[in-house]
């Protein structure tokens, strides 16, 4: 689809922002788990399990930093805030919530996780409670 007189249509520019979003949203589940598994969040770890280069992992650290999500230190590594903590552990709920839902109906654990990595991003709070109540009145 084409602009219309010079603008982007509206579902374009939310789905974008949607896509942003899940990407800062990844960052900060990514910098948590490091810290939780190793101590620290390392730019170099960041990019490895991201799958990125340092630079563009660098990039998105300067963007969790503006958005008041993360701090980082010269030669210290990267550290969440008490936002960015709390989005993190948001962003790993509803993994589990989405893995639970998709396993409950029959999809692979294996499937369910991979699945769930793109969902989770996109499920918004009255659909995500909606899981919650099918999975508990199991």
């Amino acid at each position: 689809m084409t602009e219309i007189d010079g603008q982007v249509p509206e579902r374009f520019a939310r789905a974008r922002e949607a896509q942003s979003v899940a990407l800062l949203e990844d960052y900060v589940e990514m910098i948590g788990d490091l810290i939780s598994e190793l101590g620290e969040a390392r730019v170099a770890d960041i990019a490895e399990r991201m799958g990125v280069a340092q630079p563009t992992a660098t990039k998105a650290i300067s963007r969790l930093k503006r958005e008041g999500l993360a701090t980082a230190r010269p030669y210290r590594g990267v550290f969440l805030t008490e936002e960015g903590a709390d989005l993190a552990d948001r962003v790993r709920a509803r993994h589990r919530t989405v893995v639970e839902l998709l396993v409950a109906v029959g999809v692979p654990e294996e499937v369910a996780e991979l699945d769930a990595e793109g969902i989770e991003h996109h499920v918004c709070d009255e659909t995500l409670a909606a899981f919650e109540a099918f999975l508990k009145s199991r």
